[in-house]
């Protein structure tokens, strides 16, 4: 099964390098197929520290650091502290359940390209806490904090930048949570095998941001996301039920 979660990572992973979300949502969507949740969570969270490093070295100069050190930061950490202490407290098939509810909302909302108005502060606010709970939960904050920022006018590199700056420290914390507690013991030697995947999910990711039009790529991207999380779904009631 260490061949599909490389694809995954090579797939997910380039659509972040690409977008500057994604990587975690999509390869734990599709990963959870075969493989539990919160084993998946163990080895994307570390993962993800391997591509958002150098490209947030590369790409610093397009960050944005007003906007971070104010609002995303703060209550991203708060909201990712708040999911980390309610883990414990999760069913995990209820947990699979509500992530795959969580994404088949996102994935529908992209592929209608509903035209919201601009949020107000507050409620924005509680969606970047509320992204920071999910990301605690499931590592993967990015569908609501993408929606709470969708009406921010970011230029697409200020975009890119500022979010992989955020994925890179929220799983700088998570990793070291992890490292403390354990849960990387008898994980580094997958952890190992994975990392020419996500080298490889970078470059590409990398080189497509140059060449193609993000806003042209994502509906397919979002459409694969339907259908894995429809999956998903069906098999978490199924779960659930029995």
């Amino acid at each position: 099964m260490m061949w599909w979660l490389m694809i995954c990572i090579v797939f997910a992973f380039g659509v972040e390098a690409m977008t500057g979300f994604g990587s975690i949502v999509l390869a734990l969507s599709l990963g959870a197929l075969v493989y539990s949740i919160p084993e998946l969570v163990t080895l994307l969270v570390p993962l993800n520290l391997v591509m958002t490093l150098p490209l947030c070295i590369r790409l610093r100069q397009h960050i944005q650091w007003r906007l971070l050190l104010t609002r995303l930061l703060p209550l991203m950490a708060v909201g990712t502290l708040l999911g980390q202490a309610l883990l414990p407290w999760v069913n995990p098939d209820w947990l699979k359940l509500v992530f795959a509810m969580l994404i088949t909302w996102f994935a529908l909302r992209a592929l209608l390209k509903s035209q919201a108005l601009a949020l107000p502060t507050g409620i924005a606010n509680g969606l970047i806490t509320l992204a920071g709970v999910t990301h605690g939960l499931f590592a993967s904050g990015g569908p609501l904090l993408v929606y709470a920022l969708a009406r921010s006018q970011l230029p697409k590199a200020q975009f890119r930048a500022t979010l992989l700056f955020v994925w890179l420290c929220l799983n700088s914390v998570l990793s070291l949570w992890f490292l403390f507690s354990g849960r990387f013991e008898g994980q580094w030697p997958a952890l190992l095998q994975l990392v020419p995947a996500v080298l490889l999910g970078m470059w590409l990711g990398n080189r497509l941001h140059h060449k193609i039009d993000a806003q042209r790529f994502l509906p397919s991207v979002f459409a694969i996301l339907l259908l894995v999380s429809v999956i998903l779904l069906v098999t978490s009631l199924q779960q659930v039920a029995g």
